[in-house]
């Protein structure tokens, strides 16, 4: 699973000495342990996740991936490995609004004839997202990272793109745990008043961005799923499907251009 779901404090504790220490308590690890006591989150604590058998580095304090979105994410990579790989040439993904670029890195490591542009808004988070790719031995001639709000620094035409941008309605801000809200970035979380404000511009532009044929993944809250259909055939979509997650609830749209 991408996160850590702990039941309790020792639970917390336990997972931090076994995946960081060893089941060693040293020096560092009662720092950390602290830490914990004063509610700070699990996986920032521990300093990693997996996401798809990748390792993925939170050092910069990024969105911490979800089961939500690996589950995708994993289904992506096998329709892509599926339909493509007969192909006698690479194809081209773009990982948009980024973060920790765990869905690019899982992407590179699992498509040996995959390329990967990473766009991402915070500078900070180039770093995390360079600091992955070398972590998982990514080859650096297979990807591009680079600062862009929404499609403003991307040129070209892609196969397909994979996107999980900040979502959640600032309405429904009481129905998000308090972790969240208190330590994870809320520009990575919420999108506007009704979750959809990068949503709409995303869908506006990315037929600019397509090679024709080509696929959009994108990520969504249960409640806006009439919305992303209307959005996208409003945008001149070809098809757009929507899908549940594991837990059932309407998480992801497949779109064809």
């Amino acid at each position: 699973m991408a996160t850590r779901q702990p039941n309790n404090l020792q639970q917390e504790i336990r997972w931090l000495l076994e995946e960081k220490y060893g089941g060693n308590i040293t020096a560092k690890a009662q720092k950390d342990i602290q830490r914990l006591e004063k509610g700070e989150h699990i996986d920032y604590v521990i300093g990693f996740v997996e996401f798809l058998g990748c390792k993925t580095d939170l050092s910069q304090k990024p969105l911490i991936p979800r089961p939500e979105t690996e589950y995708w994410v994993e289904r992506t990579i096998q329709y892509v490995k599926r339909k493509s790989s007969a192909r006698a040439s690479l194809i081209r993904c773009l990982d948009i609004f980024a973060g920790s670029g765990c869905i690019g890195v899982a992407v590179l490591k699992h498509i040996p004839f995959a390329n990967v542009d990473f766009a991402e808004k915070e500078k900070k988070l180039l770093k995390q997202i360079k600091i992955n790719a070398k972590l998982n031995r990514i080859s650096s001639k297979r990807y591009r990272v680079f600062q862009s709000d929404i499609f403003s620094n991307v040129k070209g035409r892609y196969d397909y793109i994979l996107a999980n941008p900040p979502y959640v309605a600032e309405t429904r801000k009481t129905k998000v745990q308090k972790s969240v809200l208190e330590q994870e970035p809320k520009a990575a979380v919420f999108g506007g008043k009704d979750g959809l404000y990068y949503i709409r511009k995303f869908l506006k532009k990315i037929g600019d961005y397509l090679v024709p044929g080509g696929v959009v993944y994108l990520e969504f809250d249960s409640h806006q799923r009439r919305d992303i259909i209307k959005l996208a055939k409003v945008a001149g979509v070809k098809e757009v499907d929507v899908r549940k997650d594991q837990f059932g609830k309407w998480r992801y749209a497949r779109i064809v251009f």
